[in-house]
């Protein structure tokens, strides 16, 4: 008999069912705590609970292997319940975010094609004005005035409804934000998600955690790569709704908290809150921060407290987890000298930096562009080959767009983009999208957007606008008329008026002129 050597593509029992392994192995510690509700649920809860949902699924909306769920919602276990469901049964899962507006919503829904839409009542009016395509059958509120979730799916009869999936299946269907106007969606298979909870336990980023704040929100893969890695371990997940400050601090406080993940901005907004210097930091053994590295006044102040800061990299392409900071030494002093290094790449994870143009590698301490190749890649875009074979090549290598440079002991820096996506507070945003959304006012001739400096978010974006002969219009009522189109933290925070765009010998948009004007 031959074979099958494709390990990837063999169903097996144990793909998916998070819940049900988990379970089997330690029914009675604790996997959750909701912040929320003060609940704790077992591993043997949340299996039963995945059952129950999982049946629901099956017999009732008729759901199946490769149908497609949405979700709006906030992290709520809820939306776990159904993330550990779909896992049994094969259906992807796709999140959106509540951030972004109907246009986004429309286009992603149309893409996505769902069966089904599960949603929280607190995103109820924004959901009735959604174009739902044909595809979708069943529109779930969890807690509206009848409380589907409790009253009607969490009483339906369990049953094993696990099937045997392959590493190759799809998991989740993930957007995010791109160099152009149309998001992308990333198609993430189980074994990316294995694969990348596989590196953070080998890289040491879980260490000896028994406690740990989910801080990243679930319609970002951050949430997920975060929720996973700590149910595939054991370790409790602990649960919060939408990021607070207050709530943050008060958890700490209790001791309930060994380690979270965190970007600046979060961290800023806790050291600002009034409860900070009362705050019993002494349960808390780490910080994980991500999407840009950490200033050292903000690491200093976690650092007195004795509280080291690891920095990690990464991107949905290719991961997510790809590089991490781990201190090579004890002293906390190690970790501010380096705090703008992204350290090096994780245990299972190849990178390279190479030039622009000839994309050959280039040498120590010149800046290229960071390329990365893991078990954990992504299986490209959804229904868009085009845009795939610009990032991912034929022998597995994600160019990631943003410029590098390694130094003499390996530790890599990132120096900014090859393309004009920027970052702001750890959401992906592109000028082209703001550029449109202004030009849809009519007296908006022309725009050209760019990421600007911001103490707080790292980057914020900023316009300049041409209008049109006789067109008037404020810079606030330009924000104001943004918000239509855009989700919050993509609206320009500055907005100027000129004659004319600035352009670059080529007759292309210069963006650096945008950075000079407001710098």
């Amino acid at each position: 008999m031959e074979k099958n050597r494709n390990y990837d593509d063999l169903p097996m029992n144990w793909v998916g069912d998070w819940a049900g392994r988990r379970a089997a192995l330690t029914p009675y510690r604790t996997a959750l705590y909701d912040s929320s509700t003060q609940k704790s649920y077992t591993f043997q809860a949340m299996n039963e609970r995945a059952c129950r949902v999982g049946s629901y699924l099956a017999d009732v909306l008729g759901l199946g292997k490769g149908d497609v769920v949405a979700l709006i919602c906030r992290n709520r276990i809820e939306a776990i319940d159904v993330y550990l469901a779909c896992g049994k049964l094969g259906i992807i899962l796709a999140p959106l975010s509540q951030r972004l507006k109907k246009p986004e919503l429309d286009d992603l829904l149309s893409r996505l094609n769902p069966r089904a839409l599960f949603h929280e009542n607190a995103f109820a009016e924004l959901v009735s004005t959604l174009a739902m395509p044909g595809s979708v059958t069943a529109v779930i509120n969890f807690d509206g005035e009848q409380n589907v979730f409790e009253d009607t799916i969490l009483k339906t009869e369990p049953r094993e409804v696990n099937i045997p999936l392959a590493m190759s299946d799809r998991c989740l269907y993930v957007h995010t934000g791109g160099t152009t106007a149309v998001p992308k969606i990333c198609i993430v298979s189980y074994r990316q998600m294995v694969w990348n909870s596989f590196d953070i336990l080998a890289t040491g980023l879980a260490g000896s955690f028994q406690k740990v704040l989910i801080t990243f929100p679930f319609f970002h893969i951050g949430g997920w790569n975060t929720f996973t890695p700590l149910f595939h371990a054991g370790i409790t997940s602990v649960l919060l709704r939408e990021f607070d400050p207050g709530l943050i601090l008060q958890l700490i406080h209790e001791g309930r908290v060994e380690n979270f993940g965190a970007v600046e901005a979060m961290l800023q907004f806790l050291i600002a809150h009034p409860k900070f210097k009362e705050t019993d930091f002494s349960q808390v053994k780490a910080i994980t921060t991500a999407a840009a590295p950490c200033s050292k006044a903000v690491m200093q102040v976690f650092l007195d407290k004795g509280i080291p800061i690891s920095q990690t990299y990464g991107m949905t392409e290719a991961g997510p987890s790809n590089f991490a900071y781990i201190a090579r030494s004890s002293s906390m002093e190690e970790l501010l000298t380096n705090s703008a290094s992204i350290g090096t790449s994780m245990f299972h994870c190849d990178a390279k930096i190479i030039d622009q143009d000839s994309r050959r590698e280039v040498d120590v301490g010149e800046v290229g562009v960071l390329c990365l190749r893991s078990p954990h890649n992504f299986d490209g875009y959804l229904d868009d080959p085009g845009r795939t074979a610009t990032v991912l090549d034929p022998e597995g290598w994600v160019y990631t767009g943003d410029l590098a440079v390694r130094d003499r002991n390996g530790l890599v820096f990132i120096k900014g983009r090859a393309d004009n996506m920027f970052i702001s507070g750890g959401e992906n945003v592109s000028p082209e999208e703001i550029e449109q959304a202004l030009m849809k006012h009519p007296a908006v001739a022309g725009a050209i957007c760019a990421g600007v400096y911001d103490p707080k978010w790292g980057q914020v974006p900023a316009a300049l606008v041409v209008l049109h002969a006789g067109g008037q219009v404020t810079e606030e009522e330009l924000k104001l008329f943004c918000r239509d189109y855009l989700a919050d933290y993509k609206i320009p925070r500055h907005i100027r008026t000129v004659s004319a765009l600035p352009l670059t010998g080529a007759g292309k948009l210069d963006r650096h002129v945008v950075v000079s004007m407001f710098s």
